[in-house]
C-alpha cells in the first residue's frame, strides 16, 4: 500500500532509477518508491538482449535483461516500494508527485527528495523532416527492437537503416539473424555516431555496408515503403545533385539520436542545459531545484548501462543524505496554528532549537474583538505552554506572546501549537 510521503521518489526505473533506488535504501532512506509507466522493472534493459552489458559493474558479459535483473533482485531484497504501469502527470518544485495507474487510481505523493530518472526517447522523422510520403514502414530502431525481441514481430523483410547509432547497427545484426536483408546503412555525418565495437561487431562482421556522407532525399511508396532514395551530402550537409540512388526496401528504420525525456524537469522548474537537452547537476546530481535530483540518459546520453548504473548509485546516494537531513530538520520544526479567535499566527513554523538560545516571539491578530480582559494562550493539545494577559484584543491592534526558553522541554513534545485568545 502506497504512503503518502517518502523520503525518496525515484520517476523510472530503468538502469539509472533502479540504481538510485538501490543507493538511496542502501544510505538510509526509509521509505523509497520507484514509479514507472511500463508493466515492467528495467526500463530499455528488457528490449537489449544482446551482450555488452556489466563488462565494468560485474566483469561479465551479460545481456541487457540479466543486468537489469541483477538490479531488479537487490531491489525487492531491500522492500522498495513500486508503482508500475504509471503515469506521472505533474512534480512540482516541492517535490509533490501527481501519478495515476490502473491499480492505484490517481495519486499526490510527497517527497523529501526527488529523483528524476526517466530516461530518453528517439528523435522522429518529423523531427528530423524527412520528405515523402506517409506510407507504413517507417520504424525508430527502438520500436523496431521491442517488436523483434519482446513481441515476435518483424516489421519487414528488407531494411535502410538511416543513423549510425549503437541501436541502429546492433538491430542491423540482429534482423540478419532473423533472415532479412539490411541493404544498407547511412549516416549523414562523416564519421560514425555509435561505439566502434558495435560497427565492427554489427556491421562490418556481417558485410553490411554503411555509408558516411549520405542521408535519404526521400521515401518512395504509398501503402508500404517501396524505395528509398538516397543522395550524398557537402560539408555543410547539403545533398549534392546527381548523386541520387533508389534503394529497394519495404522498412526504413532511424537510428538518428536520442533526447532526454524532460517534460517534467521543466514542469519542477529544473533549468536544463540547451546543448545535453538534460538537466544541469551539480558533483551530487542535485539539480538547481533543492532537493530535485537527476541521473541517467535523463541528464545527457551515455555510451555505457555501466556508467548509468555508477550515475544512480550517486544520485540515490546524494538524495538520501537529503531526505535525512530533511527528517532530521522536520522533527525539529513545529507548527504554528491559529485556534479560538485568532486569524493567523507569524512565525508560521518555529524551531525548536530555537529556545535553547532565547525567547521566540508570536505576532497574530484576532479575528473579533473583546472589549473585555483576555488571556493569550499557547496550547499543545490541552496542555498549555505559557499564558500572557491583557485588557482586550482587536483586529486593528497587534497581539503578541513569547515563548520563554523555561518551556523548552514542553515544546520539544510538540508537534503543532495551538494559539488562541479568550476572555478571561
Amino acid at each position: 500500500m502506497l504512503k503518502q510521503k517518502y523520503d525518496v521518489i525515484v520517476v523510472g526505473a530503468g538502469p539509472a532509477g533502479l540504481a538510485a533506488a538501490i543507493g538511496a535504501k542502501k544510505t538510509g532512506a526509509q521509505d523509497v518508491l520507484v514509479i514507472e509507466r511500463a508493466q515492467e522493472l528495467g526500463g530499455i534493459l528488457q528490449q537489449c538482449i544482446h551482450n555488452g552489458f556489466g563488462l565494468e559493474t560485474f566483469k561479465k558479459d551479460l545481456p541487457g535483461p540479466a543486468y537489469a535483473q541483477r538490479f531488479i533482485d537487490e531491489l525487492t531484497s531491500l522492500h522498495i516500494d513500486t508503482l508500475l504501469d504509471a503515469m506521472v502527470l505533474d512534480v512540482t518544485s516541492e517535490r509533490h508527485v501527481s501519478a495515476t495507474s490502473q491499480w492505484s487510481g490517481y495519486v499526490e505523493l510527497d517527497a523529501r527528495a526527488l529523483v528524476l530518472a526517466m530516461g530518453c526517447r528517439e528523435r522522429t522523422r518529423a523531427q528530423i523532416a524527412l520528405p515523402g510520403t506517409r506510407p507504413a514502414g517507417v520504424y525508430t530502431a527502438g520500436t523496431a527492437q521491442r517488436f523483434v525481441n519482446m513481441e515476435g514481430f518483424m516489421p519487414g523483410k528488407q531494411y535502410v537503416i538511416l543513423g549510425s547509432g549503437d541501436i541502429g547497427m546492433i538491430m542491423a545484426r540482429r534482423l540478419t539473424f532473423e533472415g532479412a536483408k539490411v541493404e544498407r546503412v547511412l549516416e549523414i555525418m562523416p564519421f560514425l555516431t555509435g561505439l566502434t565495437r558495435n560497427y565492427v561487431q554489427c556491421l562490418q562482421d556481417f558485410d553490411i555496408p554503411l555509408q558516411l556522407e549520405h542521408t535519404v532525399k526521400r521515401i518512395i511508396g504509398n501503402e508500404r515503403v517501396e524505395a528509398i532514395e538516397s543522395v550524398q551530402v557537402d560539408d555543410h550537409r547539403q545533398p549534392i545533385p546527381g548523386t541520387e540512388e533508389v534503394i529497394p526496401c519495404d522498412t526504413l528504420l532511424l537510428s538518428i539520436g536520442l533526447i532526454p525525456e524532460n517534460e517534467l524537469s521543466r514542469k519542477a522548474g529544473v533549468a536544463l542545459d540547451p546543448v545535453t537537452g538534460g538537466p544541469f547537476v551539480d558533483e551530487r546530481m542535485q539539480t538547481n531545484v533543492p532537493g530535485i535530483f537527476a541521473a541517467g540518459n535523463v541528464v545527457h546520453v551515455y555510451d555505457l548501462v555501466d556508467w548509468v548504473t555508477e550515475a544512480g548509485l550517486l544520485c540515490g546516494r546524494s538524495a538520501a543524505q537529503h531526505a535525512i537531513a530533511e527528517r532530521k530538520h522536520a522533527g525539529r520544526r513545529v507548527r504554528m496554528k491559529g485556534g479560538d479567535n485568532v486569524r493567523y499566527v507569524v512565525p508560521h513554523v518555529l524551531d525548536k532549537e530555537s529556545l535553547a538560545e532565547s525567547r521566540q516571539r508570536l505576532q497574530m491578530r484576532v479575528t473579533t474583538p473583546i472589549e473585555a480582559p483576555v488571556w493569550v494562550e499557547v496550547m499543545n493539545g490541552d496542555e498549555r505552554i505559557v499564558r500572557k494577559a491583557d485588557l482586550y484584543a482587536r483586529p486593528g491592534e497587534m497581539v503578541s506572546i513569547d515563548i520563554p526558553q523555561s518551556a523548552y522541554d514542553a515544546v520539544q513534545r510538540a508537534s503543532e501549537l495551538t494559539v488562541r485568545v479568550v476572555r478571561r
